[in-house]
This record gives C-alpha cells, structure tokens and sequence, in this order.
C-alpha cells in the first residue's frame, strides 16, 4: 500500500478533534479534555479566550475564534469535531455549515435519541454546570425540544464543584465533587418518572459509574456520545468463529 499526505498535515491518526476552552481547570482521567479518557487518539484545539465566564454567558462573540480552531482541527486531518463545554452548542448550527466533516458540540444533542428509548411518561434528570443558563430558550436554540419531561438539576450550588469548575481555583478535589454529582443524581432520580440520567458537563464523565450504581438509571454524557461518534467513523473490523 502507499500512503499520500493530506495537505500540509505533520501528525496523523487523530479522528476526533476536540476544541477546548481557555480554560485552566485541572482535567482528569474521564474530563473529555484528558487524552487518557479514550481508547485511541484524539487532537485537541484551545479556543483563545474562550472562557467559562463566556461560554455560560452564551456570548456570540467568540464564535469566529472558534471556527477558527475549528478549521485547524479539519485542516489536521480529524474526522468530527467536538467540544468540551456543553454551552459551546450555541454555535453547533453555524459551525457545521462551514465544516466539511460532522459537528457535535454537546453532550445534550443526545437527548433526542435518549426520547425515542423510553416511554412517553418518562423524564431525562439532567446534571449541568448551571442551572440557570440551561434555559428553553438555550434548547429551543440548539434544534432541542423543550419539555415538562426535562429535568434539570444545576450544580452551581455546589461547594466543591462551582470552585473547582466554575470559579477556577485552580485545584479539584474528585472525591468531593463525586459526592456532589452523586447526591444530585440521587435527587433526580426520587421522582420516579425519571428513567435517564445525562451528565451535561464535560467535567462529569468520570462520576457516571458512581451516579448509575447510586441510581440504578442509565448515563448518558460526554463520553457515550464521543466514543459513539468514534466507533461510526472508524467502524471496527471482526475476527471470530462460528
């Protein structure tokens, strides 16, 4: 076989491109910014100034740093590019018109797919960063259908998390912030109607296992849908026996 080079690529192999926040946040194994949270090769892009402060506050005017990054991540050869902030999903639908390869910003594109599994008089209990810039209006935006079957729990309250994450201390206790999620969950998951849980928060990937041994629900986040979009576009081969 011979290989040609793409362009003026210098790495190669990276299918799934993933743009960052400026962001200084300690990133764990299982944080979607942490390359030991997968089982193959991803490339990471940092969107400058691209803060949390902004992501929450939804401020358009970052999007043209961010199709930038974007564009370097395609240009690099990735196949799909995504993000780490669930509120990056504001520009999900500007952004994959001027990208040639698929776009998936957020964690919560997963909800549709989560309604077609369950009953009509089920709930989907969501854990995000902030309750309060999870609005109607912010789903409405993002093609999402807003909905009584919507539960979303914030965990701005948080001690532990809202420091760590969102005040950016600059240090990030997991087995606090594990706490947190976990009773969170558990608070969603009382109303019995709740049958899903969706980790919103890229940070939250590493806590599913604890949040669905807590709450005996399935857990959908960051993760699910990563390593979902992975496995559509490099399918694996088989070799078995019958």
């Amino acid at each position: 076989m011979i290989y040609h080079r793409r362009n003026s690529q210098v790495s190669y192999g990276e299918a799934i491109g993933i743009l960052l926040l400026d962001s200084p946040i300690p990133f764990i194994p299982g944080d979607v910014a942490n390359a030991t949270s997968y089982d193959f090769p991803v490339r990471f892009k940092k969107v400058e100034g691209f803060t949390v402060e902004k992501a929450l506050a939804k401020d358009p005017g970052i999007y043209p740093f961010l199709l930038a990054a974007a564009l370097d991540l395609e240009a690099n050869g990735v196949r799909a590019v995504t993000g780490d902030c669930g509120f990056m999903a504001l520009h999900q639908e500007k952004l994959k018109q001027e990208l040639t390869i698929p776009v998936f910003l957020s964690s919560l594109l997963q909800i549709p797919f989560m309604r077609l599994l369950l009953p009509e008089s089920a709930k989907i209990g969501i854990l995000t960063a902030s309750a309060q810039s999870l609005t109607p209006d912010f789903l409405e935006e993002i093609s999402i259908a807003p909905g009584e079957d919507l539960k979303i729990r914030g965990l701005e309250t948080c001690p532990e998390f809202s420091s760590a994450v969102l005040e950016e201390k600059g240090s990030l206790d997991p087995g606090k912030i594990q706490k947190e999620v976990t009773a969170a969950a558990l608070d969603l998951a009382r109303d019995r109607q709740v049958k899903a849980i969706l980790l919103e928060c890229s940070v939250l990937p590493p806590y599913a296992a604890t949040v669905h041994e807590a709450t005996g629900l399935p857990v959908f986040d960051y993760a699910t849908m990563i390593n979902t979009m992975f496995s559509a576009l490099v399918p694996r081969t088989y070799d078995g026996y019958m």
